[in-house]
């Protein structure tokens, strides 16, 4: 199929009409959590909570990366910038998030070298260009993107470029999938599971969501009609009685995902223990430098005072991450929180869902 097939307004239709029988056959509320950003940000832009019955909920889950950072670690990333003498390289949607003393874009007005960039390449040409400098690249990610950055230290390994290190902030997702569903904040009926985490991972890391907690899975792309059909295929093994891991994007994803990404992820990271925003503390769900890539780790060859972490006062981004609120049940939400005003990072990333729902009228 074309891309724009799953752009088709009838197709649409058909599914949302599928949907709205087997909601009605339901007889009672659903509850699905799109874990992914992208999921997310295009259910927001194309309008598609509309063409969903009232009984089927839609609730974002902590998908974004920027968002889930906790604040201690975007602490560290600031306070690297800003007492020591190094290059900072980071994605821009970190660019802006508020930390307790400021963001990095407030670091860079200040004198702080900071370069946004798309790719960890990036940090690698930074420091082939200025061998004197150091320069840190701020690791954030999933599974999709920490691959990428395995290969960049791989090769500055190689290169024995010891001016480049990194800051790992990178988390994995199935460890927040069982937090979620340990923690009962949130009655979650089925997961809307991310496509592209999905290309590397395949479906066994997901096993136990349905095996241990009987809650329905489909892997999804992100066009509409990709997000219908996952919405459908849920309902659809709601009805049955059933749980399992199904695959709804199955042009990108297969059963066994990418073996050769993740062996180069095992080659470079371990797990390890990391805080996420909201959650806390979730054993082996961070990646850590494995012993022969320690020289690149930021965090020891950087040392810094950290203040006391100290969340925005008001802001509900942990309750939106874990699909106990809204956007709109937070009193920021659209007055002093803007994208051109941020308070907390589910406004500022482009993967946020206070972002998708300010852009897309969900005001």
């Amino acid at each position: 199929m074309r891309l724009e097939s799953y752009r088709s307004p009838e197709l649409s239709r058909r599914l949302a009409a599928r949907i709205a029988v087997l909601a009605r056959e339901a007889g009672r509320e659903i509850a699905i959590m799109e874990v992914c950003g992208t999921h997310t940000m295009s259910i927001a832009r194309c309008g598609l909570r509309s063409l969903l019955p009232a009984n089927i909920r839609l609730l974002s889950g902590p998908g974004c990366p920027v968002c889930v950072t906790a604040q201690r670690d975007l602490d560290r990333a600031v306070a690297i910038a800003t007492q020591h003498p190094v290059q900072v390289v980071t994605f821009g949607d970190l660019f802006r998030v508020p930390g307790t003393q400021g963001s990095l874009e407030q670091a860079k007005a200040a004198g702080a070298r900071v370069i946004t960039a798309y790719s960890p390449l990036a940090a690698l040409e930074a420091a082939r260009a200025e061998p004197a400098t150091q320069t840190v690249f701020i690791g954030i990610g999933f599974e999709t993107t920490a691959p990428a950055i395995a290969a960049t230290l791989q090769r500055a390994h190689t290169e024995g470029l010891e001016n480049l290190s990194v800051l790992s902030l990178c988390k994995l997702v199935p460890p927040a999938l069982r937090a979620i569903l340990t923690g009962g904040q949130a009655r979650i009926d089925g997961f809307l599971l991310p496509g592209h985490v999905s290309v590397v991972l395949g479906t066994q890391p997901y096993a136990f969501v349905p095996a241990e907690f009987g809650v329905p899975c489909v892997i999804t792309g992100f066009e509409p009609v990709d997000i219908l059909q996952g919405l459908v295929m849920l309902l659809e093994q709601m009805h049955g009685r059933r749980a399992a891991v199904e695959i709804a994007y199955r042009r990108a994803v297969s059963p066994d995902g990418n073996p050769s990404a993740r062996a180069l992820l095992a080659e470079v990271f371990a797990p390890c223990d990391a805080e996420w925003r909201a959650l806390g503390t979730i054993p082996a769900s961070g990646l850590a430098l494995t012993p022969a890539y320690t020289l690149f780790d930021a965090a020891r060859r950087f040392p810094v005072d950290l203040p006391e972490p100290a969340p925005q006062k008001g802001c509900m981004c942990g309750e939106i991450l874990t699909g106990r609120a809204a956007p709109a049940d937070c009193p920021l939400f659209g007055k002093t929180c803007t994208p051109e005003t941020p308070v907390g990072p589910c406004m500022v990333s482009s993967e946020g869902a206070c972002a998708a729902h300010y852009l897309y009228g969900a005001r």
